[in-house]
């Protein structure tokens, strides 16, 4: 998969995934080379192989950031209807999930626009206790600029795609 003709493609898995799962997986790498996982909300992919993502609640990332920028997002559409499809027509009619390889940047002031699509990812749930104390204060983000792109293999059953 080319990261660059398959942008769109790319985005639009993102935004599938996000919608099943509610969030992203992103993986770094410690000073002591200990891979770590961290379930990600808020992250939001641009128009040109960059994406940005809240770091409110993030430990590791921003300390594994220091020592080693790479890191790799996990997209998976987690829709049972996708799977359940699949598994009986024995093939995935769409990429049941996509990684997204590239290195962190600084962490930097969030933009009105940023914060607006925060706020559009949320709106739904503003109404309940938990919002404002999730979602309020949410001011600072970190960019991504990302360098590739994969497929993840599930043998003749994405063989096609």
């Amino acid at each position: 998969m080319d990261i660059r003709t398959d942008w769109t493609k790319i985005r639009n898995h993102f935004r599938r995934s996000f919608g099943t799962s509610l969030h992203y997986s992103i993986s770094s790498v410690d000073k002591d080379n200990n891979p770590t996982t961290t379930p990600i909300g808020s992250l939001f992919l641009n128009n040109d192989q960059t994406g940005f993502y809240f770091e409110r609640y993030p430990s590791n990332l921003p300390k594994n950031s220091k020592h080693n920028k790479n890191i790799c997002v996990l997209a998976v559409n987690s829709s049972k209807w996708l799977w359940l499809k699949s598994l009986y027509k024995n093939k995935f009619s769409d990429y049941p999930a996509i990684k997204l390889y590239g290195t962190l940047g600084e962490k930097r002031q969030a933009t009105e626009n940023e914060l607006r699509a925060l706020k559009r990812r949320m709106r739904k749930t503003r109404q309940l206790q938990g919002h404002k104390y999730l979602w309020s204060n949410m001011d600072t983000v970190r960019d991504i600029f990302f360098t590739n792109a994969e497929l993840i293999n599930l043998g003749k059953m994405t063989k096609h795609l």
